[in-house]
């Protein structure tokens, strides 16, 4: 029992690189799969254009995918109409929801780039690699560098004295795997360096984050079950009831449309305040009636999962 807890302990505080280490996982994995099973390389004139879709439409695809699984995306764009809700600092929540959004599409690249089946394709299709690999040869050349995909004696025949296309993506794999790793812990140092709070006070935060949104969670089923049971049972002793004498309905308090549009604006921290959520503030100023409320300055993404604590329980 000690070591399950321990293991679950692990996990919970390093639950968003876990997060991102399955993302990377599952996306490597179907990258192979639709390596071995679809891709295949046509080896003719429209190599080029095979080679760049199968690379980089399923990386796009992946891409926007994670910006609409990212919660902090739809707090941002829903309601936008409404002007409160359009004077939210976007390049503060912008830059974090793309960098995370990106991780599976560069998953993707990368690894079809150490396969090398996707560049070589591409490549060969190439005006500029076939040039390249038939400088000083016959005009025949450019026609056989299509076929180099389809024929391995003829790629190492063609590329003596430098890399071949297999090589050369691999090398880009590399060196695009070494990027995203230094780009990586330079902006995670970062973040935390610009931590407006401390160390411990950061770990209580994420504590009460994460109570806070399992009791949201609760008080709101239990509070959606009784105004349904309500309207439900209203609904059906007015059928019971003559038309001159209908059932009144019982009452029943519910937060107001202002209330809830107050706390879901997106999280702005405020110095000068100890508010670890909109729903904290909210409570603290007289329920979002006193001038302070909303007036947070920059939301360092250090603090991003504030306003992404629910996304696994509530979705999209």
């Amino acid at each position: 029992m000690d070591q399950l807890k321990r293991a679950l302990d692990f996990c919970t505080r390093h639950q968003a690189i876990l997060n991102y280490s399955l993302v990377s996982l599952l996306t490597a994995l179907c990258e192979y799969i639709f390596s071995v099973v679809l891709f295949k390389c046509p080896c003719n004139s429209d190599n080029a254009l095979y080679g760049i879709s199968f690379l980089l439409v399923p990386a796009f695809i992946l891409f926007l995918l994670g910006c609409i699984w990212n919660a902090r995306m739809w707090r941002l764009v829903t309601g936008c109409h409404q002007e409160k809700c359009c004077s939210s600092c976007y390049h503060h929540i912008l830059i974090p929801v793309l960098g995370r959004a990106s991780v599976a599409p560069l998953t993707w690249i990368a690894v079809a780039l150490l396969g090398a089946s996707s560049y070589e394709c591409a490549a060969s299709g190439n005006d500029i690699i076939k040039n390249f690999m038939c400088k000083g040869v016959s005009k025949m050349c450019q026609a056989q560098v299509a076929e180099i995909p389809c024929n391995k004696t003829l790629s190492e025949k063609m590329s003596k004295g430098s890399l071949n296309l297999q090589a050369q993506s691999q090398l880009m794999g590399l060196f695009l795997i070494l990027l995203i790793v230094i780009v990586g812990v330079i902006s995670t140092c970062v973040s935390h360096c610009c931590s407006p709070v401390s160390y411990m006070q950061l770990q209580f935060w994420k504590m009460y984050v994460k109570k806070e949104n399992e009791l949201f969670q609760t008080k709101a089923k239990e509070h959606a079950a009784t105004l349904a049971e309500r309207n439900i049972n209203s609904f059906f002793q007015t059928a019971d009831q003559t038309p001159d004498q209908p059932a009144d309905p019982t009452a029943f308090q519910t937060p107001s449309n202002e209330d809830w549009k107050k706390i879901s604006l997106l999280y702005t921290f405020n110095p000068e305040e100890q508010h670890y959520s909109m729903i904290h503030e909210f409570v603290n100023t007289d329920r979002g009636s006193t001038a302070k409320f909303g007036q947070g300055n920059k939301n360092p993404s250090v603090l991003g999962f504030v306003d992404e604590a629910g996304q696994s329980e509530s979705g999209i």
